[in-house]
């Protein structure tokens, strides 16, 4: 058996162990990052994917979990751009259509409220507030400055306060 064989061998045993410990926490990432069950599980299969292939280069491997949120939340960006690109060409296309009212609980409510952020407003306080990661963390993530976190954060905050009606605090 050549060393190659090998080596693809024990990757895919490493790899399966990796996913099995950290999935269910990529898959929850990407649901709030997205707030779609199908497309949050595509995206945390192609973070593995994309992750596959370096598992011989990560430095430390404890901080896989790190290397993942920082994919998923990037392929969470490329898609939201993407999205958008596409959605200002369909309103170009045909005439926009009124939208029916949500089906509001409690959860659905707090959900559609935070849907209805902007993509970074959203990528911030998922990162804070479900991440728990510090201003300094979500900065370096969102490749953006802390000053920067604290007015997204802080925008959003007011944002959801105005669109659900209540004292939202996530801290």
């Amino acid at each position: 058996m050549s060393a190659d064989v090998e080596a693809i061998r024990l990757e895919g045993g490493v790899l399966a162990e990796l996913y099995v410990r950290h999935a269910p926490d990529a898959l929850r990432l990407a649901y709030l990052l997205t707030g779609d069950r199908a497309l949050a599980e595509d995206l945390m299969q192609d973070a593995f994917v994309k992750l596959a292939g370096q598992l011989l280069h990560v430095r430390h491997p404890g901080g896989f979990h790190a290397y993942l949120r920082t994919t998923i939340v990037n392929l969470s960006r490329s898609h939201f751009r993407r999205a958008k690109v596409e959605r200002r060409f369909a309103e170009r296309q045909t005439p926009p259509t009124a939208l029916g009212p949500p089906n509001v609980g409690e959860r659905e409510r707090l959900r559609a409220a935070l849907m209805a952020l902007p993509e970074r407003q959203r990528t911030a306080v998922v990162l804070r507030y479900y991440e728990d990661l510090s201003e300094a963390q979500t900065a370096e993530l969102m490749r953006c400055r802390t000053a920067a976190v604290r007015s997204l954060v802080a925008r959003a905050m007011e944002s959801l306060r105005a669109i659900t009606g209540d004292d939202v605090d996530g801290e």
